[in-house]
C-alpha cells in the first residue's frame, strides 16, 4: 500500500467479517476537516497462548490525552488510565481479537497483517490513512498507509492503539487464569516465562495454546 498523502478522499468502508470480536465507537458531530488518521498496533504476538488483540485508534484533535505512549513502557496503572481516556475521547476505534486456532491457521506474522486490516475497515468512520506500528503494511488495507518502526512511541494515535491492545489482551488473560486454572496466565500473560513453561509440561496444553507455537508444537508431537 503507498504512503497516503497529505490530503485524500476517503476509502470505501468495508464492515468487519462476522462474529469479529471488535469494538467501534463513532463520533458524528466532527465534519468532513477532521483529519481521520488512524494508528495501528498489536499486542500479544510472542505469547504461547491466548488471542492476539489489535486495535486501530483514530484520535480527536480537539481532545487531546496526555501521557500516551509505547504500552510497554507503562506502568500497567498508567495503561489503565489512559485506557477510558482513549475510548472515550477517540473519533473512532476497534479492537479486533485473534484467536489462537486462526493465528495456528495463518502462522503469527499473517494473523498480525489480518488484525491490522481487520481493525482498520472496523473504523466508522472510515480512516483515510493508517499509522502502523513495524515494518510491513498488511496488502488489503482499506485506505493508504506508512510503516513507521517504534512507531507507538514516536505517533500518538498508534501509541494509544498499543495501550488499548495491550489492556484487553491482559484482561482476557486474568479471566483466562480462572477458566484455566494452573498455568499463571494471569500473572505471564500467556508468555513463554519458566513457570509458564513448566506448568504447560506437567499440565499440557490447554484449548487457549498456540499449537504452531514450538514449546507447544513439541509436547504435542
Amino acid at each position: 500500500m503507498d504512503e497516503f498523502p497529505a490530503s485524500t478522499r476517503r476509502s470505501p468502508r468495508s464492515d468487519p467479517p462476522e462474529g469479529e470480536a471488535a469494538n467501534a465507537r463513532s463520533v458524528e458531530s466532527h465534519g468532513s476537516e477532521t483529519p481521520c488518521i488512524a494508528g495501528v498496533d498489536e499486542a500479544g504476538r510472542g505469547p504461547l497462548a491466548g488471542p492476539l488483540a489489535v486495535a486501530a485508534v483514530m484520535l480527536d484533535p480537539a481532545r487531546p490525552i496526555i501521557g500516551l505512549n509505547d504500552s510497554k513502557k507503562l506502568s500497567e496503572k498508567r495503561r489503565e488510565a489512559l485506557y477510558p481516556q482513549i475510548v472515550t475521547r477517540a473519533l473512532a476505534y476497534c479492537i479486533v481479537l485473534i484467536e489462537p486456532d486462526e493465528i495456528d491457521r495463518l502462522n503469527i506474522f499473517q494473523a498480525t497483517m489480518t488484525g491490522m486490516s481487520r481493525a482498520v475497515r472496523g473504523l466508522a468512520p472510515a480512516a483515510v490513512g493508517a499509522l502502523i506500528d513495524g515494518n510491513q503494511l498488511p496488502r488489503d488495507l482499506p485506505c493508504p498507509a506508512r510503516a513507521i518502526v517504534g512507531g507507538d512511541a514516536l505517533e500518538p494515535a498508534i501509541g494509544a492503539a498499543s495501550i488499548l491492545a495491550k489492556v484487553t489482551r491482559d484482561r482476557l488473560m486474568v479471566e483466562m487464569d480462572t477458566i484455566h486454572p494452573g498455568y499463571g496466565f494471569a500473572v505471564h500473560k500467556g508468555y513463554p516465562t519458566a513457570a509458564h513453561l513448566a506448568a504447560l509440561k506437567q499440565l499440557g496444553p490447554c484449548p487457549q495454546h498456540r499449537r504452531s507455537f514450538a514449546p507447544v508444537r513439541a509436547l504435542l508431537a
